[in-house]
């Protein structure tokens, strides 16, 4: 299939096994390629650029602080285009090894202030007021393979595969797609000390889904981020696209979410189904206010997949149910059974920005605003 589908890539068909001969040349120990990777000013987009350092860092601390050209990134004026990067979060590189790694950062303007897409901020002040309920996130990000030209992987491109159903979890080349693209990511999230705890084939052909978590806190959001530029990162070398885009296909096929699970401490005590509940409450009072935090465009991508079909709930109601995918808040029939666990919020798009699902989440249910 590679050879016809992806004939007009220009990654597909490049040697990969040349690179190989320069990977392997040896480095002094302390020699360190640091890849620095940060949001754009969509909100939903990673941008990476590579330095060298010349020791082996253990914390983000202590790494530089960087620039790179806002201007060209929709995050600044050309008059002005400075924009800073401030490490975060450190993961071993997957593609180059060794000691080399990748630094999730945050983004500031030139004056010091967070850019408009830097979430992570206000995220870890809220964050910091909850520690003491220790609240765990666990996000089942969605997302659907694409041909070079932007139509799903595998997808006849004069028509359409058959009917949802037989897709979900399947096996066998007529029901799923890039397999081998999904393993490479699992590894690779696995190796760079990502907590990805799973991955499926999804309901639509070409679609699939991997689960950050559980996770503590605002690592949930750093994780999850970092996953993503690894997803992307890899489908390149295949020559493919990954798209995080919640409905790729109008029509009767299953949109893509980033179905979010989130517990505290007492609800996974016992009787903790009381404060699942007590959440469930609280959420079914700011359903607008989580709507409009839970993709970029505060609602406009989500409202093409939250329809009320295709597992969904219909963007303009709040619901919850146990064991029911057509909610806004699933309880699961296990914790319902078992009187205590988590609750699963399947509002979020597949491209929202984890550090503003998990602050609106914990000033709703945490802090009570």
């Amino acid at each position: 299939m590679s050879s016809r589908v992806l004939e007009d890539s220009p990654n597909a068909q490049l040697d990969k096994t040349i690179l190989e001969r320069y990977r392997n040349l040896p480095l002094k120990e302390n020699v360190v390629q640091a890849t620095y990777v940060w949001i754009d000013g969509t909100g939903q987009d990673l941008r990476c650029k590579d330095r060298t350092l010349d020791f082996v860092p253990s914390d983000p601390k202590e790494l530089p602080i960087w620039n790179y050209d806002g201007s060209s990134c929709y995050q600044a004026e050309g008059s002005n285009s400075d924009t800073y990067l401030y490490p975060v979060a450190i993961y071993k590189d997957p593609f180059r090894r060794g000691n080399n790694i990748l630094v999730m950062c945050d983004t500031y303007r030139f004056d010091g202030e967070p850019t408009a897409t830097n979430h992570r901020k206000t995220c870890q002040e809220v964050v910091n007021k909850c520690k003491d309920q220790e609240p765990w996130f666990g996000i089942e990000q969605e997302y659907t393979f694409l041909d070079f030209d932007g139509h799903p992987l595998g997808w006849p491109k004069n028509g359409f595969p058959g009917p949802q159903g037989p897709y979900y979890c399947g096996v066998g080349a007529n029901k799923v797609y890039a397999r081998d693209v999904v393993d490479a990511h699992y590894r690779a999230c696995l190796y760079a000390g990502i907590k990805v705890s799973g991955t499926n084939a999804e309901v639509m052909p070409a679609q699939w889904e991997y689960q950050v978590g559980p996770c503590v806190g605002i690592s949930v959001g750093d994780d999850l981020w970092m996953s993503r530029f690894l997803l992307h990162r890899i489908a390149e070398e295949f020559g493919i696209v990954a798209t995080l885009d919640p409905k790729p296909m109008p029509g009767d096929w299953n949109g893509a979410g980033a179905h979010t699970n989130v517990s505290t401490k007492s609800m996974r005590e016992d009787g903790g189904i009381k404060e699942i509940l007590s959440a469930v409450e609280k959420l079914s009072k700011h359903h607008e206010r989580h709507i409009r935090a839970y993709d970029p465009k505060q609602g406009q991508d989500n409202a093409r997949r939250l329809t009320g079909q295709h597992e969904t709930s219909s963007i303009n109601d709040f619901s919850a149910g146990v064991a029911n995918r057509g909610c806004s808040i699933r309880i699961p029939r296990g914790v319902n059974d078992d009187g205590k666990g988590y609750f699963e919020d399947r509002r979020p798009s597949s491209n929202c920005d984890p550090y503003c699902v998990v602050e609106a989440i914990l000033r709703t249910i945490c802090l009570d605003e």
